[in-house]
């Protein structure tokens, strides 16, 4: 599989690994935090755990957590210029009159209850009505700003496509049957964690291929897979690969071509070319064609950290304009930092490469539950890995700040009629409390409409 293309693919493919059980041979790799089932084995560990590629993306985590700007609450902003308002307007009253009592109605009717229970209301509203919909929201601000971010990123492999490549095309050279390459291949790649390793299998499962046993597999990290399949030596590389693994650069070798791509070589001789895809979701072209005119969104990015023809090749099948390939998770902080720094930023990912940048972003989105660790990181998390749960949070956050502030701004506006009434003497305490009251239960009322979905959640 291609070397250094491919290294961000094989990191993937590391954290979507499930709890299967996968079969080791002498020589073969392990995985930090593997489980080993009832046998006893001997295992050599080469690197420290502070060198390991999961304490570098929490070191990366943790500094963009340090760095994330935070959110000025709804409340704090409106509140900001009522409560100094609404003493100026009694100190005037009373002033004026030269009556204490004046001063007492209009503080007594300017109490900014709707600021203190209307909006939290609302925000409860919208966090149940998220979490019926199959949403987790994990930080409530988020609410009041992903309606109004205008830079939308998304992670490729298993949020814009489902995240199962499937074999496409095998390419054989002179001499070699695509069975048969097929069948060796998949023999191997049963010892790998891979996504790919999956599509062949799958390729060899409906050929009905029977599987040959597998003896000396070795898998360096970015230079593919390694073993003997019954008295043959098998290698499946990629392009970047050949001269790190001591083969010649073939002349029956196909042109590249978008996508994903394996070459197996059967006693040092090219043997074939395995092609893939990642299908995207079936609805990831309506999602993203939807986003301008019915969300404002200016600008859309994939980012990913596969190889770019493959991230290319997905760029203009579901129509984003801007595409980065090959970023590590550290590239990917820098880059949301910076979308960041310009204006609202939504960043959507799935695997625990994900996670720093959705520390990064002002509102971040943990596509399914492949990682705690992204979930940790998130915002919001959504469980069922669907675009249309995306679309869903925006409405809901969009409909929260409306009814929300529908409840605070309306409710201060009736609160600032009854001060000035108050403060003109037409408004004694007791009746000004007893306004308030009235006016604090309306507040909470129409608030209550949030967690009422009278509307449909989507528009594509």
């Amino acid at each position: 599989m291609p070397a250094q293309d491919e290294r961000d693919d094989r990191r993937d493919s590391y954290e979507r690994a499930n709890q299967d059980e996968i079969s080791k041979v002498p020589g073969s790799q392990v995985l930090s935090g593997a489980i080993n089932g009832d046998a006893a084995l001997s295992v050599r560990a080469t690197k420290l755990p502070v060198d390991s590629r999961y304490a570098r993306i929490m070191r990366v985590m943790q500094d963009a957590e340090r760095k994330r700007p935070r959110l000025r609450r709804l409340g704090d902003r409106l509140g900001a210029w009522y409560t100094p308002a609404a003493l100026a307007v009694a100190a005037l009253g009373w002033i004026v009159s030269g009556d204490p009592n004046r001063f007492l109605a209009v503080i007594v009717i300017a109490t900014p209850c709707p600021l203190l229970i209307g909006i939290p209301v609302a925000m409860i509203g919208a966090i149940s009505l998220a979490a019926r919909r199959g949403i987790i929201i994990k930080n409530p601000a988020i609410l009041e700003r992903v309606d109004k971010c205008r830079t939308l990123v998304f992670d490729k492999t298993g949020t814009l496509t489902y995240g199962k490549p499937s074999v496409t095309e095998i390419l054989c050279a002179p001499g070699f049957s695509g069975g048969d390459v097929l069948r060796m291949a998949a023999s191997l790649e049963q010892y790998s964690k891979h996504p790919l390793s999956g599509a062949i299998l799958a390729a060899a499962r409906d050929a009905n291929l029977s599987l040959q046993p597998v003896g000396q597999i070795g898998e360096k990290p970015g230079e593919g897979l390694s073993g003997i399949v019954g008295r043959k030596r098998i290698q499946i590389t990629g392009r970047g690969a050949l001269a790190d693994e001591g083969l010649r650069r073939p002349a029956a070798l196909p042109p590249s071509a978008p996508g994903l791509e394996c070459l197996v070589f059967v006693d040092g001789l090219y043997a074939a070319a395995f092609r893939f895809h990642d299908e995207p979701r079936r609805e990831s072209v309506s999602f993203v064609r939807h986003l301008t005119p019915h969300h404002g969104v200016g600008k859309v990015i994939l980012l990913s950290g596969d190889r770019e023809s493959e991230v290319r090749h997905l760029a203009g099948r579901v129509g984003i304009a801007e595409a980065h390939s090959g970023k590590s998770p550290e590239d990917k902080v820098g880059i949301v930092a910076r979308e960041s720094g310009r204006g609202g930023t939504l960043f959507v990912g799935d695997g625990i490469n994900d996670a720093p940048a959705m520390q990064a972003a002002t509102v971040g989105v943990a596509f399914g539950q492949n990682s705690d660790i992204t979930s940790e990181a998130a915002d919001a998390v959504v469980l069922d890995a669907s675009l249309r749960k995306v679309d869903e949070l925006i409405h809901i956050g969009r409909r929260m700040r409306r009814v929300a502030l529908q409840s605070a701004v309306g409710g201060m506006t009736l609160s600032v009629v009854g001060m000035m009434a108050a403060a003109a003497g037409y408004l004694p305490p007791v009746a000004g409390a007893i306004a308030q009251e009235v006016i604090d239960v309306a507040a909470v009322l129409n608030a209550v409409r949030v967690a009422l979905p009278f509307e449909d959640l989507t528009d594509f």
